[in-house]
């Protein structure tokens, strides 16, 4: 998410900047660049926000809460007679929602200067306003046609932002627009129509950018009351009706933890306790960012547009482009056609969760949108519209039949131009690679980016993925250019590493030592999932800042008939771990083995004739690690 300063035209925008200097808290500072490019980059991001210093913390003795700016308060058990609720099993499919953007004053849609600050863009700006009720009702039924089931809007308010004595529509944005909402599907339900739920998607930078000036603390009374009065307004302006349940407990996305100057679990207890008070003894069904470290109702990760995440509530999205935005080096998932989101999706649908959040429904300024758009016009609602239908059926994709299907080997070589054999190689914003070529081999080098790490991005072919979960080995030919190391880390099943495992460290990390030769190194990747869930959907990716790569094979350990040699005997190929030693075993009925031989690989693969196959009718194969 992008939060900046847009002023309209010159004219509008000189106006806009007296009625700043007047009013501060309408000025929305622009965020730190997207920190979600691996796992713990933003741990480093938030690290970063944590000693930058530039904010001080906000005030935080006991204040005067607020009250509540709009009508819908002290609910009682009649004020959701015409609501509605999701079990805990439905499947239920959010999206937050951006509607922040004004084309009267130009705010979100042009930077100060008056240029263009949108990297996609609306299909027409006419009446593309969080202020029209007819722009809200045209984003609702074209989230009916996508198939979503709730809107989480993004929501800035915060306590220090609020005019006193001021309307509702005179407010900022954040309150303002939620009423045009309101009606927008107030009128949809008269017509018989059945428009997504609203739910709340906490922007929660404002616990740091804010017209206080400083950063809240959740472990203090104010803090505490700080926190519950942003849910609290929000809720305030929204009729039960309308609200997004699960469980009977409206649904409250939280954004990410760092920008807090602290927190603990008392901030989310109090909102639950505050939010009963006032609103007919409901609780929230919060949904925390993987950085808040509380206990709440589930979880997600940010980032699902640059790869699929699911901690819990699953987040994906169409790819991720923010080369607009002013003051980043740009960040650029592709979106292949659309093929980048449906294969988020057919990830997703192998292990579904019951909750899944498509990233953004309309954040244009960083790329994430599915809305209709100048750019891929409604392409976006109706392939999410197929793939929710599949989610809602529990539809679960068998494995791909194609050229590597039962194959035990893919690979490729690298090179200026690359050469793959199931293995595809791609650059991302933190992985970015060039051609060289060191000690007469070609090769790729990994280069420098703005991110922390230095890293390879892959992806297998689907054909090749024959299991939900498989033990692999992962070959590589490198060059040993200085002292360090060289790591792999693929999507697997380690449950306590970063995104559920989609950032799994292989076994053993190499170390270099500076040789200036080009070496092999093994890796061994156990119960593999490959689902594509790191960043740019790849399935691993290699991390070391100081070598070449010529060639990656990736070696699904096992035996193979090789039918090209004729003959009474049984021709095999053996494929493992170079260097490994392993046993070849035999039997007539899967009941009983013995051991005919032991090998040790010297390459991924090892041929061997068994001449005594005319003694049995049927004879099987396995092989075992020694």
């Amino acid at each position: 998410m992008e939060n900046f300063d847009a002023f309209g035209t010159p004219a509008a925008g000189a106006a806009c900047k007296a009625a700043i200097q007047q009013n501060p808290i309408l000025r929305y500072p622009r965020r730190v660049a997207a920190p979600f490019l691996h796992p713990w980059l933003s741990l480093a991001w938030l690290l970063a926000l944590l000693t930058a210093g530039h904010l001080g913390a906000a005030p935080n003795s006991p204040a005067e809460i607020n009250p509540p700016l709009g009508p819908y308060i002290g609910l009682t058990p009649a004020d959701f007679t015409d609501s509605h609720t999701f079990a805990t099993n439905d499947r239920v499919v959010l999206t937050p929602y951006f509607y922040w953007y004004d084309c009267y004053s130009g705010a979100h849609l042009l930077d100060p200067d008056g240029s263009d600050a949108l990297t996609e863009h609306p299909p027409t700006l006419t009446g593309f306003s969080y202020l029209s009720r007819a722009w809200h009702r045209g984003q609702l039924e074209d989230m009916m046609v996508a198939g979503i089931d709730v809107l989480l809007p993004v929501y800035w308010g915060e306590p220090s932002q609020r005019l006193p004595g001021k309307p509702v529509s005179a407010q900022p944005w954040s309150y303002a627009g939620l009423p045009p909402l309101v009606a927008a599907r107030e009128e949809l339900l008269s017509q018989g129509k059945q428009p997504p739920y609203i739910g709340m998607f906490y922007d929660t930078s404002t616990l740091m950018f804010n017209a206080a000036g400083g950063r809240i603390d959740l472990t203090t009374p104010h803090g505490r009351e700080w926190f519950y009065e942003s849910v609290r307004d929000y809720f305030s302006l929204i009729p039960a009706k309308h609200w997004a349940m699960i469980g009977g407990q409206p649904v409250v996305f939280l954004y990410s933890a760092s920008f807090a100057a602290a927190h603990d679990q008392s901030c989310i207890d109090y909102l639950s306790e505050a939010f009963a008070r006032d609103f007919g003894g409901r609780t929230p069904f919060v949904v925390r960012e993987v950085s808040w470290q509380v206990h709440t109702a589930n979880v997600y990760a940010w980032g699902g547009a640059l790869g699929l995440r699911n901690p819990g509530v699953a987040s994906l999205g169409p790819g991720y482009n923010d080369s607009a935005v002013l003051g980043r080096t740009p960040l650029i998932v592709p979106r292949e056609g659309g093929a980048f989101f449906e294969r988020n999706w057919l990830s997703f649908l192998r292990r579904p969760s019951k909750l899944v959040m498509i990233e953004t429904w309309n954040e244009f300024h960083e790329g994430t949108d599915i809305a209709p758009s100048r750019e891929y016009g409604e392409q976006y609602l109706a392939l999410n519209r197929r793939y929710v239908d599949l989610f809602k059926q529990g539809f679960v994709p068998p494995p791909e039949i194609g050229p590597f299907t039962g194959a035990h080997l893919v690979s490729i070589e690298l090179a200026a131009t690359n050469r793959p054999s199931g293995i595809t190689q791609f650059d991302g914003a933190d992985g970015t690679t060039a051609p060289a070529t060191l000690a007469g081999r070609e090769c790729r080098i990994l280069t420098p980016t703005p991110y922390a790490g230095h890293y390879l991005y892959a992806r297998l072919d689907e054909s090749f993925k024959w299991a939900d979960e498989m033990d692999l080995v992962l070959v590589a030919d490198y060059f040993d250019a200085a002292a360090g190391t060289l790591q792999v880390e693929f999507d697997g099943s380690d449950p306590g590493a970063p995104f559920q495992g989609a950032y799994t460290l292989a076994t053993p990390p190499v170390a270099l030592t500076g040789s200036q030769t080009w070496k092999t190194a093994s890796f061994r990747l156990p119960r593999a999932r490959l689902l594509n869930r790191e960043n740019g959907g790849a399935d691993f990716r290699l991390n070391s800042s100081i070598l070449g790569l010529n060639r990656v094979q990736i070696v699904h350990p096992g035996v193979t008939v090789d039918r090209t040699k004729p003959g009474p005997a049984m021709n095999l190929v053996i494929w493992g771990e170079p260097g490994a030693s392993y046993a070849l075993q035999t039997s007539p009925d899967l009941l009983q083995w013995r051991e005919i031989s032991s090998l040790r690989l010297e390459g991924v693969s090892h041929d061997f004739t068994d001449q005594a196959t005319g003694t049995e009718q049927t004879r099987y194969y396995r092989l075992m690690a020694q």
